[in-house]
């Protein structure tokens, strides 16, 4: 991963990873109202703006341009597979993202959040563990977010066996997060449970009380 940081950005980032559906968007919203940060979305740039980055790696390394048979990403695997395979595949997505941030100049701190700023990867940048958070959901308030949040409740993608693309996502999402709490633990970096008893503004207190050193 180079080190290039042209702006002192990165250097001044904060950072919320974790599981899919805890929130980190609303909590990252409503900081950046609260504090005047600007806020970097991973989930939008690396579904969207990467994608021309996303097809020219596959070409130069001699794979198809198109993306893969959404029957043999969602169906005909396992959550196992999946779940490595997402891993995998984070640290080149990682060094898309720390592009973007790069370009970024603020005279107070970038936010940036989303499922694919691991620990592992987001640590060597940190000067100190409390600059990120981790938000994982209880299996509980997972199932309570595929419930009630449209875009959880189905796979995006037209597939042969809807039920069984949306199981496999579930339980790749929960071995995702899984495995980011693990490695958080594991760097001494805050893991926060997020269980449905506390509203967004509440968790909001909580990580801006984390954050505290770099809001004021």
């Amino acid at each position: 991963m180079t080190t290039l940081d042209p702006f002192g950005t990165l250097g001044q980032a904060l950072w919320i990873c974790g599981g899919q559906w805890a929130g980190k968007s609303t909590v990252s919203r409503i900081l950046a109202h609260r504090h005047g940060i600007t806020v970097y979305h991973y989930d939008f740039h690396d579904a969207r703006a990467h994608q021309d980055r996303r097809i020219a790696h596959r070409v130069h390394n001699g794979l198809p341009a198109a993306d893969p048979d959404p029957e043999s990403v969602w169906v005909d695997t396992t959550p196992e597979r999946m779940a490595a395979e997402t891993i995998a595949g984070f640290p080149l997505r990682f060094e898309w993202a720390l592009d973007d941030l790069r370009a970024l100049v603020s005279g107070r701190p970038i936010l940036a959040e989303g499922w694919g700023l691991r620990p592992e990867l987001v640590a060597p940048l940190l000067d100190s563990p409390r600059r990120m958070i981790v938000l994982v959901p209880t299996d509980e308030f997972r199932e309570h977010q595929l419930r009630v949040l449209p875009r959880a409740g189905s796979v995006a993608h037209r597939v042969s066996d809807t039920e069984r693309a949306q199981r496999n996502r579930i339980e790749r999402d929960r071995l995702v997060a899984d495995d980011a709490v693990r490695t958080a633990k594991d760097l001494g970096i805050r893991v926060l449970e997020i269980d449905g008893s506390r509203d967004a503004e509440a968790i909001a207190d909580v990580v801006a009380e984390h954050f505290g050193p770099y809001l004021a």
